[in-house]
């Protein structure tokens, strides 16, 4: 569906906290920003890759079919080194499809508990794939990271997922103690956005 004289851009993910982070991420492009339930797509693309790339990809490929319009999908995920990379790109399944954000940091913090803290060292990951007719038969992939460790319990109330026990040491706080503006600057989903926004912007 496109509104008025900009072409529309579909932000395919069910997460609420993941879409209000793409809207405030994607601000200011000659697009209009739609949601899945905006372009009347009902259907529930399965994540079955075994990497953040190739799920961020099915998602893209399979929303873009069925709304025809330009499609921006991520996959993303937690990578911590004392579990060998765990969750993943099972992140968001790490305890059972559709679990709460709050049941995945408990049993993170569970794997986690005899780790001390100088072994903690995590990574947030997240690839953005777009397709669509504008960007023609070769999908665009944007990466971004950002390095932390897993806290010994959850801090703050802001920001989702696993957010409150991620912890950064720079910032001495936790992505959930961040303001919007703050996490957007340096999150891994912000600093992929920011380059998927700078190719969305020169897009014709």
């Amino acid at each position: 569906m496109t509104t008025g004289a900009r072409p529309s851009l579909v932000i395919a993910t069910r997460n609420p906290g993941k879409e209000r982070e793409f809207r405030r991420l994607l601000a200011g492009l000659p697009f209009k920003i739609m949601s899945l339930d905006e372009v009347d797509v009902d259907i529930e693309v399965e994540e079955t890759g075994d990497t953040f790339a190739a799920n961020a990809l099915l998602k893209a490929e399979g929303y873009h079919a069925a709304c025809g319009e330009l499609t921006l999908a991520d996959d993303s995920g937690i990578e911590v080194d004392a579990l060998d990379g765990r969750p993943g790109v099972h992140s968001a399944r790490y305890v059972r499809p559709g679990q709460t954000d709050e049941e995945g940091r408990e049993r993170m913090l569970e794997e986690m508990a005899d780790v001390p803290g100088w072994s903690r060292g995590a990574q947030y990951r997240a690839v953005i794939a777009i397709v669509g007719d504008r960007v023609g038969d070769d999908p665009r992939f944007f990466e971004g990271t950002c390095q932390g460790a897993i806290a010994h319990g959850a801090i703050g109330d802001g920001g989702f997922g696993y957010d409150p026990i991620f912890w950064l040491a720079a910032e001495r706080r936790t992505i959930a103690e961040l303001s919007p503006s703050e996490k957007d600057a340096i999150s891994h989903r912000g600093i992929a956005a920011k380059k998927a926004a700078a190719f969305l912007r020169n897009l014709r």
